[in-house]
Order: structure tokens, then C-alpha cells, then sequence
């Protein structure tokens, strides 16, 4: 799984190079696809199956690239990247039967103070379950924290999307809420891994998936940002593995 992670890793540093003002979402894709395979990985999102209730297709795509008021899922295509946008990038790779999955969003240009503002809140809050994430505690307890420190600045967590538990399967129990109570829960054990991704909102926590049922947006239209990790439950603090 660190192989796994270390590839993801690398595809996000490299979109920190590639987003731009008048890049497609596909370019980053095609940029994204091409880094994975080189390390002879496989994409873990290209051809990822459909929620049944809404009888999606399959996802298209080796990344989710999220524009603005895009929380998650975003397909990528022609929409070209202006200046002032924030994308969230969610990556995933399959190496030697084990996955790594994480999500940055990254400014486009220069962006407005509200916009970066947005962006600290929601990487802090990543760090925050990180933080949480130890022997003895609780999964309630990295769910309370993300939304303590999310919501005690003025923002939302999604409610209807999870992180969750990662290792041969991309999605594996239990999924862990960016919301709850703390020493609620399974405790954490040593050697869990598993993927932790708050997704906040500027607005209310209100969601709708769009006609392409995959991407999911803010039902006010207010901006989302999105950050995760995957990470390794150890006797100590937890390990990224999805960080260079």
C-alpha cells in the first residue's frame, strides 16, 4: 500500500504543476492516467461501477476533477480551467492488488481570500482526523474532530460522503463520517488503513448529484473543497501513505 500511495502522490504533485488557467479536465486526466501507468499501476477509479439506486455507468475517468461548487465525482471533459477557479483532483491506483486514494484542491491562478480561505480549512481538517487517528481511539473520535474543526470556522462537512476503510478494495469498511461524536465507534488498532476525506462547504451541507450521476454539487451553489489521505494506523502517530 505505500507503493500504491507513493503513486498517488506523485500524480497530485504533479497536477500542483499542471493546473493552470486554460487547461482542460481532461488534459489533467490524460496527464494523471499516463503517470499511473508508468509505474505499471492501474487506475482504481477507470471503469468503477455506478451506485446502483441510480443506475450510474461507469466512471470514465482515471481522476475526479471537481470544479467550484463540484464537491466530488466530477467527470472529466472539455471544460477548460479559468483563472480564479479552485478543481478538486481525487486520485486513485491499484498496485500489485492494493489501493491508495487520496484528493487536493488547488487554486487555478490567483483566487479570491474567501476561496484560499476554504481551501486551509478543509487541508486543517484532513490533519485534524490524521491527528485523531491513534490506538486506543475511537472512530467517532476522528469524526468529531474533522467536524469540530470545520464547523467552529464557519463551514459544513458533506453528510451523504464518507472516508472509508482502503486496502484490496478501494471502498471497505467502515466508513468513517467527517461528522459524529467522539468515543464513539470501533477502536483503532494497529495496521487499519484506511482513507480519510473531509468535504466541506462555504455554504450549508445540502448535496445533489447532477445528470451525469456522478457529480455531486452544492445545492446553493457556494463553493466545496475537498483533501484526503490515505493512512496507516501504527503505535504511534498515524503514517500518510499517500504523501511523498
Amino acid at each position: 500500500m505505500r507503493r500504491a500511495g507513493r503513486i498517488v502522490a506523485e500524480v497530485l504533485e504533479r497536477m500542483r504543476e499542471w493546473v493552470a488557467p486554460g487547461v482542460t479536465t481532461a488534459e489533467l486526466d490524460e496527464l494523471a492516467e499516463a503517470v499511473i501507468r508508468k509505474h505499471n499501476a492501474i487506475p482504481s477509479f477507470k471503469g468503477y461501477p455506478g451506485h446502483p439506486s441510480r443506475i450510474a455507468h461507469p466512471f470514465p475517468a482515471s481522476i475526479c476533477a471537481s470544479v467550484n461548487e463540484e464537491l466530488v465525482h466530477g467527470i472529466p471533459g472539455p471544460r477548460v480551467l479559468q483563472e480564479g477557479d479552485i478543481i478538486s483532483i481525487d486520485v486513485g491506483a491499484i498496485l500489485d492488488g492494493y489501493h491508495g486514494d487520496a484528493a487536493i484542491t488547488l487554486p487555478v491562478g490567483r483566487i479570491s481570500p474567501e476561496a484560499q480561505r476554504l481551501l486551509e480549512v478543509t487541508e486543517g481538517a484532513l490533519y485534524a482526523g490524521i491527528a485523531a487517528a491513534r490506538v486506543g481511539n475511537r472512530f467517532g473520535d476522528i469524526s468529531a474532530a474533522i467536524q469540530s474543526y470545520v464547523e467552529s470556522r464557519g463551514y459544513n462537512v458533506a453528510r451523504e460522503y464518507t472516508g472509508h476503510g482502503i486496502g484490496r478494495k478501494m471502498h471497505e469498511d467502515p466508513q468513517v463520517p467527517n461528522f459524529g461524536k467522539p468515543g464513539r465507534g470501533a477502536r483503532l488498532r494497529r495496521g487499519m488503513t484506511i482513507a480519510l476525506e473531509p468535504m466541506v462547504l462555504a455554504g450549508d451541507s445540502c448535496v445533489r448529484v447532477l445528470q451525469d450521476h456522478w457529480t455531486v454539487v452544492s445545492c446553493d451553489g457556494k463553493l466545496t473543497a475537498h483533501f484526503e489521505h490515505t493512512i496507516a494506523i501504527t503505535d504511534g502517530e498515524a503514517e500518510i501513505l499517500t504523501r511523498l
